[in-house]
């Protein structure tokens, strides 16, 4: 396999590394991934995260699995037990889908690792597509909002709508941005503003629940946020906190934008109430933990109410950006998705 490189996965010497977000910004840790149950764990403890960096980094591994000599018909129920990892990110179906095709191939070991590397190449230009027609869309000396992270922590390139915002900056358009920090597990405070750090991005991190402020006094002039599965009629899930940030857009008049590689599009999914939402760990609420140690503010018994992701109906949206370009609500509505993936 070839050595690969981005902000959370790399292969050097056929061997898979991935970042362990958990303990960004504070260490830079590199884990060794050579076992199914490895990548498991780590997608469920969210060492490996964002949706397309899951996809990709689930292949890698059953690329690694298949040049240290597993044999077919154990890949493809290492396959099976991958996909039940992360049941929102439709990515991991997708990308597993077509490694599963060339599984199906007389070499299947050879097959698998040109599968690998293809999607980990596809997802870099898939990226770069996306910037570029989002950052069209960002005028001279904006505001932006963003929620989660959505950089090339969560993909294998520049990331999607972190992406679209860096490649603005970089076109000096002299942009400003405001970065959620993300409930439960502080992914904004975390990773983006690490990323905005690294990339020279200009930010201010915010609470979630301070948005409303921001949009009521004219200092937001644009969203941006990404997406874990996108359905068939627009609706999308993403990070919980999402929903609330588009009800509170509509009402400010501020154009809110979803951006997404086409492999987050789900056609065999009508509309937001058929996406599986993950239930996470009750302790990532009532404290918080990381590489600075932990703490607990509510009592240990509390009852929790912890969905991973909220969904968004696709009237809340202003557009959706695409690798393939950037559509209306009109084009959603004449089925332009359908077209678009069945290419």
């Amino acid at each position: 396999m070839k050595n690969l490189t981005s902000l959370s996965l790399k292969t050097v010497q056929g061997e898979l590394f991935v970042l362990d977000q958990t303990l960004l910004p504070q260490r830079q840790l590199w884990l060794l991934c050579q076992t199914v149950p490895a990548m498991v764990a780590m997608i469920k403890a969210l060492q490996l995260r964002g949706a397309p960096a899951i996809g990709i980094g689930a292949c890698l591994l059953l690329a690694y699995r298949a040049s240290v000599g597993d044999s077919r018909e154990q890949l493809l129920l290492d396959a099976e037990v991958l996909r039940a990892a992360r049941p929102t990110a439709v990515n991991l179906m997708n990308n597993l889908d077509t490694m599963i095709a060339a599984l199906a191939q007389d070499d299947y070991k050879a097959a698998a690792i040109a599968c690998a590397e293809q999607l980990f190449a596809e997802d870099v230009a898939l990226c770069q597509r996306m910037a570029e027609h989002g950052a069209a869309l960002v005028q001279q000396g904006e505001q932006l909002l963003t929620h989660c992270n959505t950089g090339g922590l969560a993909t294998a390139g520049v990331g999607t709508a972190l992406g679209v915002i860096n490649l603005a900056h970089q076109q000096g358009k002299n942009i400003r941005l405001w970065v959620d920090e993300t409930r439960p597990l502080l992914q904004g405070g975390r990773l983006t503003a690490w990323e905005c750090q690294q990339l020279g991005i200009p930010y201010q991190l915010i609470c979630d629940n301070m948005a409303a402020m921001l949009m009521a006094r004219g200092q937001v002039d644009r969203i941006f946020v990404g997406s874990d599965r996108i359905a068939a009629n627009g609706d999308f899930a993403n990070k919980v906190g999402t929903y609330s940030l588009a009800v509170l857009a509509h009402y400010h008049q501020v154009p809110f934008y979803v951006v997404a590689p086409h492999t987050t599009v789900d056609l065999a999914c009508a509309d937001g109430s058929a996406i599986p939402i993950e239930q996470r760990d009750a302790n990532e609420v009532r404290g918080v933990s990381g590489a600075f140690g932990s703490a607990i503010w509510a009592p240990e018994q509390a009852s929790v109410f912890n969905p991973a992701f909220d969904v968004t109906p696709a009237e809340l949206v202003t557009g959706w950006v695409l690798d393939t370009g950037v559509y209306s609500q009109a084009d959603i509505a004449m089925g332009i998705l359908q077209r678009v993936i069945r290419k």
